[in-house]
């Protein structure tokens, strides 16, 4: 891994666990033992390196996309919910959990960006659940989008509200929202 990639990976770290305005450049430059002009050599300001970072959440999100392309929705549900599951690992909370805290602080470049994985998210999602209705898996009364509004919201505050309440509570949360679709 290159300076600039470690770089990302700390940033993105600091960022699920603190927040995007909670950690500066010297917070990276501590851990990865790299003056702060090392920094800003591949990263002008911070919002640039938020972009890099939104940017490689976008991949990650493709490359999950054709993971599970080929499984049935159950399945992509599941893998799906456990993604959130591995954020909280290590103190951490989603990209999306994170940032939607500081949406209305940033720029429209960002927020742009921060849309757009929104919207990717949503969409996959929408789509495994009319899938999922289609294969008689899922059950559920609102429409496709209201559906996976609600369960994006049901997991981003799980992960907000077991930092404060207990760990478990996430997972019972997570395990609720499968139950509930195929009930």
């Amino acid at each position: 891994m290159n300076t600039r990639e470690k770089i990302i990976v700390s940033g993105d770290n600091l960022i699920r666990k603190r927040g995007f305005n909670a950690f500066s450049f010297s917070d990276i430059s501590k851990e990865l033992e790299i003056k702060n002009a090392s920094i800003h050599y591949h990263f002008p300001s911070k919002t640039s390196l938020l972009m890099a970072i939104i940017q490689k959440h976008l991949l990650l999100l493709e490359k999950f996309k054709r993971h599970v392309a080929d499984e049935n929705s159950t399945s992509k549900m599941v893998k799906f919910l456990s993604v959130y599951a591995l954020a909280k690992s290590g103190g951490r909370i989603s990209i999306l959990g994170s940032l939607a805290n500081d949406y209305l602080t940033f720029g429209l470049e960002v927020q742009t960006e921060l849309k757009l994985l929104t919207d990717n998210t949503l969409n996959w999602l929408i789509g495994t659940l009319k899938e999922g209705k289609k294969e008689g898996l899922f059950q559920y009364k609102l429409d496709d989008r209201t559906q996976a509004l609600t369960i994006i919201t049901k997991i981003l505050g799980a992960e907000q509200l077991s930092r404060i309440t207990f760990p478990h509570d996430f997972q019972e949360i997570k395990e609720n929202i499968i139950q509930e679709l195929m009930a």
